[in-house]
C-alpha cells in the first residue's frame, strides 16, 4: 500500500475538511503531519480539549543564538483535522517535520506560514488569469467558495504548478529528506494498510517523488547542542495573532470570516460576516442603516455573479460593504487587495470592516496542560508579593519589601509580560526617586508571553538576566546603558558585570559624542545615587566613568565647524563631565586641571562650534566659580546673530545659575537684544528662545523681575492695569469662550 499525499495551505477551511474526509474513509494505519517531531511523545497533550487557537511554540537559546518559532492550530488547520480524526479512527499519530530549533528552520518563525515568495512568479501569473488581486482572492476562487467535488485533484494540479521546477533551498531539502524519512518508515510499517501524509502544499511533488525508494527505518530525532537550552510548550493563541492584516503570514487572512467559513459554509459565512461589520460599526457611533446594509448585500450579490463565484467569497463581501458605507474618495488601496499589515491612511470604516473579520475569540489551555517552572514561579511570586490582582499599585523604594516588589514587575517588564505598565519611578539619569507607580491589568496575553518566556530560565530573575544578555550582544552605547539600569532595576546583579565590560569596551571605542554623554549621565547616576541598587560607589563603575570622561573631553576638543542648531547632546555630554567632576572628581582620582584646559581652549577656538564653545566656557566657569575671562567681553564678541542664541544655549547648560547670580550680565544681555535691528532679532529669536529655556520658571521669574526693575525702577508699575474690574471680568469671560469653541472644534487640546 502507498501513502496517499494531500497537499494543503495551511489554515485553509477547504483543505482541513478534505483531510477529514480522507482519513474518516481510508481509516489509515498512520497519519502523518507536518509537525516538530520533538512533540511526537507529548501528542497526547494536543488532545487534552483545549479551546482553539492555541501553537505550539519552541523556544531554543545557546551561546550564539536565540530562537522562537510557533506552530499554530485552529479548528479549520488542515494539521488539527488530521490530528483529531486521525485520533478518532485509531491511527497512529506522527509529527514528521525536523524540531524548530534546527538549524533548517532558524530563519521560521511560524512553522505554517505559507512562503508565497518561493511561487510569487506562478501565483501572480494565476492572479492575473483570474482577473483577481492576489493569492488570497485566488485561493477563495479555485477552493474555497467551490465545491468539494475534485478539490483533492485540483489542489494537486495547483500545487505542482506553483512547485514547478524550481530548485528547493538548502533547508527545504533537509526538511524534505527527513520528513521523507518518516513516510517511508510509516508505509513499509503499514503493510497493506494505508497511510495519510498532510504537508504543505510546496511539499507534497517532491516528497512523493522522495519516499519511492531510499531506507525504510524510522529515522532518529535529532539532539541539540549539549549547551543548548530547549523547551516546547503549548500556548493559548489568538485570531488577532493568525491574521495576516497583524503580520501573520499565514496566507490566510481574517481568522473570523473563515471559521464561519469552516463552521456553516460560504453563505451562511457572508451573511454573518455583513452582521458582524454592522454591529461593530454601530457599537462605535458610525451609522448604518438597514438601507445601507440592503445596498451591501445586493452590491456583494452581483460581485459574486460577475466573478463566477456560487456564494458571495469574502472579498466580495468585503466589496460590497465598501462600496456601501465609504463614500469618500480613499488614499490607499483597500487592504484585501494586498497582502501585509494594515496600512496608516485606511478610512475608520474600512479598519473596522478589516476588525470584524479578524475575530476577537483567544484560545485556553485545558486545566491538565504542562506548563514551563517559569509560569509557576511567576504566578507564586506575584500572589505572595500581592501583585496578583488589577489596579494601582504605589511601591515606596526605601522599604525592603518593597523594593523586592519593584525588582519582580521589572523582570516581567524585561520579559515584555503583559498587563504591567509603569507609570513613575526612578530612570536612567534622573535623581533618587524613592516612590514607584505601577498599573496592573488581567491580560489574555500573559500567560501565552509567560510561557514563550519560559525559554529563558525557570524564574523570573534567571529569566530576565538572560533577557538582558540578549539585548546587550545587539545594543549600541545609549542601550547598553539603558541595559546597565534595567538590570539594575531587577535587581540581577550577576549581570551587571557584564554589561559594564561591554561599556567600558564601548566607551574606549565610541566615536558619537552624544551617546558617549548619555551614558556617562546614566552610569554616574548608578554610581552616585545606587543604594537601593547596590551599585552606589561601585568601583567598576568608577572604572567606566572615568573611562567615559576622558573619552569625551578627548572628543569634544576634536568638533570643528557647525552653526546653528545648539547640538543638545553634545551639550548634555559636557553637562556630565561638570557633573562628574563635581561629585565624584575627587573621589575616583580625575585630573581636574586637565579637563579645565580642555574647556579653556575650547572656548577660545572660534573654529569650534557656537554652542560648544558656549558650553566650554560655562564648564570652566561652574567648576572655577569664576570666568577664566571676562564674563561681559565673552558674551560680546559672541553676541552676533547667526549664533548667539547656540552659543548662550552651551552657557546657560552649564553656568545658568554663575549667569543668574553674576551682577550686570543679564543687564548686558538686555542691552545686546535691545540693540538689535528688527531683521538680526528675528534671525536670532529661536536660539534665543531655545536658550532661555534653560531657566526653570522660578528662575525666569527672577530674570524678568531684575529686568523690569531695571528698566523702570520698579516692577509694580506692571502690575497696575487701567481698567475697570467689569472689563476685565468680561474679557476674562471671552476668553473662555473662545477656548471652550476652539476644544469643541478640536482646534486645542488642552
Amino acid at each position: 500500500m502507498t501513502a496517499t499525499f494531500i497537499g494543503v495551505r495551511h489554515h485553509s477551511p477547504a483543505c482541513a475538511r478534505l483531510v477529514a474526509d480522507t482519513v474518516s474513509a481510508l481509516r489509515p494505519a498512520y497519519v502523518l503531519v507536518e509537525g516538530p517531531a520533538d512533540m511526537n511523545h507529548r501528542l497526547g497533550e494536543l488532545l487534552l480539549g483545549h479551546e482553539l487557537p492555541i501553537a505550539v511554540y519552541t523556544g531554543y537559546r545557546d551561546a550564539r543564538r536565540r530562537h522562537g518559532s510557533w506552530a499554530p492550530l485552529c479548528d479549520y488547520s488542515p494539521e488539527w483535522a488530521a490530528l483529531t480524526v486521525g485520533h478518532a479512527v485509531g491511527a497512529e499519530l506522527r509529527f514528521i517535520d525536523l524540531p524548530a530549533w534546527h538549524p533548517a528552520l532558524a530563519e521560521v518563525r511560524n512553522r505554517y506560514a505559507d512562503a508565497e515568495a518561493r511561487y510569487a512568479e506562478v501565483t501572480e501569473r494565476l492572479c492575473r488569469a483570474f482577473a483577481v488581486d492576489n493569492v488570497d482572492a485566488l485561493w477563495d476562487h479555485l477552493f474555497e467558495i467551490e465545491p468539494a467535488d475534485g478539490l483533492a485533484e485540483r489542489l494537486a494540479t495547483y500545487f505542482d504548478l506553483v512547485r514547478g521546477d524550481a530548485e528547493p533551498g538548502a533547508d527545504d531539502m533537509a526538511r524534505e529528506a527527513y520528513m521523507a524519512r518518516w513516510i517511508r518508515a510509516a508505509v513499509a510499517d503499514a503493510g497493506e494498510r494505508p497511510v495519510v501524509v498532510v504537508t504543505g502544499g510546496f511539499h507534497r511533488p517532491a516528497l512523493i517523488r522522495l519516499t519511492e525508494q531510499g531506507e525504510q527505518t524510522w529515522p532518529e530525532l535529532p539532539e541539540p547542542p549539549d549547551d543548548a537550552v530547549v523547551g516546547s510548550y503549548l500556548v493559548p493563541y489568538s485570531f488577532r495573532r493568525l491574521d495576516a492584516f497583524d503580520g501573520y503570514q499565514s496566507g490566510m487572512p481574517s481568522p473570523g470570516y473563515y471559521q464561519q467559513l469552516w463552521e456553516s459554509g460560504p453563505g451562511e459565512a457572508a451573511r454573518r460576516l455583513t452582521e458582524a461589520v454592522a454591529v461593530r460599526l454601530r457599537a462605535r457611533s458610525q451609522q448604518v442603516s438597514t438601507a445601507d446594509l440592503i445596498a451591501a448585500r445586493a452590491t456583494a450579490d452581483g460581485l459574486a455573479l460577475v466573478r463566477g463565484h456560487r456564494h458571495p467569497a469574502r472579498v466580495d463581501v468585503l466589496d460590497g460593504l465598501a462600496s456601501a458605507l465609504v463614500s469618500e474618495a480613499l488614499e490607499v488601496p483597500l487592504p484585501w487587495a494586498t497582502r501585509g499589515r494594515l496600512q496608516a491612511g485606511n478610512h475608520p470604516a474600512i479598519v473596522e470592516m478589516v476588525a470584524a473579520l479578524s475575530g476577537d475569540r483567544v484560545g485556553r489551555l485545558h486545566t491538565s496542560t504542562p506548563l514551563p517552572p517559569l509560569v509557576h514561579a511567576v504566578t507564586e511570586q506575584l500572589c505572595r508579593h500581592g501583585l496578583d490582582g488589577s489596579g494601582e499599585v504605589r511601591l515606596d523604594l526605601g522599604k525592603e519589601i518593597d523594593r523586592e516588589r519593584s525588582r519582580l514587575l521589572h523582570r516581567l517588564r524585561v520579559l515584555a509580560i503583559p498587563g504591567l505598565a509603569r507609570e513613575s519611578g526612578p530612570y536612567p539619569a534622573g535623581g533618587p526617586v524613592l516612590v514607584e507607580q505601577w498599573t496592573l491589568t488581567e491580560s489574555d496575553d500573559r500567560l501565552p508571553a509567560l510561557i514563550e518566556a519560559g525559554g529563558y530560565g525557570v524564574d523570573p530573575q534567571e529569566a530576565a538576566a538572560a533577557a538582558l544578555s540578549e539585548k546587550i550582544t545587539a545594543a549600541d552605547m545609549d542601550q547598553l546603558a539603558d541595559l546597565l539600569f534595567d538590570a539594575a532595576l531587577c535587581g540581577v546583579g550577576e549581570l551587571t558585570g557584564q554589561v559594564l565590560d561591554d561599556l567600558a569596551r564601548a566607551v574606549g571605542a565610541a566615536a558619537d559624542l552624544g551617546s558617549l554623554g548619555r551614558t556617562l549621565t546614566v552610569v554616574l547616576a548608578m554610581w552616585r545615587h545606587g543604594d537601593m541598587f547596590q551599585t552606589s560607589r561601585s568601583t567598576t563603575l568608577g572604572t567606566v566613568i572615568a573611562g567615559a570622561t576622558r573619552r569625551v573631553l578627548w572628543l569634544a576638543e576634536g568638533v570643528r565647524g557647525g552653526t546653528a542648531p545648539a547640538d543638545l547632546r553634545r551639550i548634555n555630554a559636557l553637562i556630565a563631565v561638570r557633573d562628574v567632576l563635581t561629585h565624584a572628581g575627587t573621589a575616583l582620582g580625575l585630573d581636574t586641571q586637565a579637563a579645565l584646559g580642555v574647556a579653556d581652549r575650547l572656548a577660545a577656538c572660534q573654529d569650534a562650534p557656537p554652542d560648544l564653545r558656549g558650553a566650554s566656557f560655562g564648564l570652566g566657569w561652574s567648576l572655577r566659580g569664576t570666568a577664566v575671562a571676562d564674563p561681559a567681553r565673552a558674551v560680546r564678541g559672541a553676541f552676533t546673530p547667526a549664533s548667539a542664541g547656540d552659543w548662550l544655549a552651551g552657557l546657560f547648560a552649564l553656568a545658568r545659575e554663575e549667569v543668574l547670580h553674576t551682577a550686570g550680565t543679564l543687564e548686558l544681555l538686555d542691552e545686546l537684544v535691545g540693540a538689535m535691528t528688527g531683521h538680526d532679532f528675528l534671525v536670532a529669536l529661536p536660539a534665543l528662545r531655545a536658550a532661555f529655556g534653560y531657566f526653570p520658571p522660578r528662575e525666569r521669574h527672577i530674570i524678568a523681575t531684575r529686568l523690569v526693575q531695571w528698566r523702570t525702577g520698579s516692577s509694580r508699575n506692571l502690575m497696575r492695569l487701567d481698567a475697570t474690574p467689569e472689563l476685565v471680568a468680561a474679557g476674562m469671560a471671552l476668553d473662555e469662550r473662545v477656548d471652550a469653541a476652539l476644544r469643541r472644534e478640536g482646534l486645542i487640546t488642552l
